[in-house]
């Protein structure tokens, strides 16, 4: 487990805050130009691909939204590079973007609302500024360095301190995950958070998650196998709303960026949820064995 920063927004000088805000101003924009032609696609029959597995689904709407998103960027931020799911590395400029289109691919393409589109913005390794758009409910969570805000009002997370009577967000058990850990252990873990947490929830989106939990609907969200375009935006947003963001390297990255580790543990204010905690670091512990790190 890596160290993870303190809540609340970051200390920073006002040439950065004023940076931040512009490029958070970008993040949004670009999340917003593909509202229309997603929400057209949403619940009409589509076609739909696969990556690694069947369990990882891509569809022609993806790749359409993630170059809208592209231009939009460069356009505004020619300064620019962009690493996309879909599209890989464009540019070379100053600033880092890390664009998911449709974060939630498998609920857009079935027709269920809980997906988002995450962009977000970092320079040396740290995040500036990011935005996560549910278009369905129209909720635009975005950060910059000073705040968190959900549609222009300031956004606080809180959280139930009893483990016991929290709501708890996890995709955890996926196919991958019994590979890894064994399917005995993988359901031995599940088990034990579905009998402590008061109510365990897998929608399938780790930004729109991360979100409901700096918003306060849910109390913590977990993840054991995310990408840097699923969760940059998220980090920052959590974290400034109040909540506590910890990575989880899982024997994948070592001294890595907070967004670029592929495992977390994201909480609301005032959470203690030792049950959690220790599920997190078994599951991080033993994949770091297993990958001799």
């Amino acid at each position: 487990m890596q160290q993870s920063p303190p809540s609340g927004p970051m200390i920073a000088d006002r040439h950065a805050v004023a940076l931040s805000q512009r490029l958070a101003e970008t993040a949004r924009g670009a999340a917003l130009a593909v509202r229309a032609p997603l929400l057209e696609a949403f619940r009409f029959e589509m076609a739909v691909d696969y990556k690694a597995d069947l369990h990882d689904i891509v569809t022609v709407h993806d790749r359409r939204a993630e170059a809208i998103i592209r231009a939009y960027i460069f356009e505004h931020e020619p300064n620019s590079a962009v690493m996309g799911e879909e599209g890989g590395q464009t540019g070379d400029g100053e600033f880092q973007w890390y664009v998911d289109p449709i974060d939630g691919t498998a609920n857009f393409a079935r027709g269920i609302a809980f997906w988002c589109v995450s962009v977000a913005v970092v320079k040396d390794g740290a995040v500036l500024a990011g935005a996560v758009y549910d278009p369905v409910a129209d909720l635009m969570f975005s950060a910059d360095l000073e705040k968190a805000e959900l549609n222009g009002k300031a956004l606080a997370s809180r959280a139930a301190g009893d483990e016991k009577r929290a709501t708890l967000i996890t995709g955890y058990p996926v196919a991958r995950d019994f590979r890894l850990d064994g399917r005995e252990a993988a359901l031995a873990n599940f088990g034990a958070l579905t009998e402590t947490f008061s109510t365990l929830r897998r929608p399938g989106s780790a930004a729109l998650s991360i979100a409901h939990v700096a918003a306060g609907w849910a109390d913590a969200a977990a993840g054991f196998g995310v990408n840097a375009w699923d969760v940059a935006a998220a980090t920052l947003i959590l974290r400034n709303a109040g909540g506590r963001y910890e990575p989880l390297t899982l024997g994948k990255v070592v001294d890595a960026a907070d967004f670029m580790c592929p495992g977390y543990i994201a909480t609301g204010r005032g959470a203690d949820y030792p049950t959690l905690e220790r599920v997190a670091r078994s599951i991080s512990a033993s994949r770091i064995a297993k990958a001799g790190h």
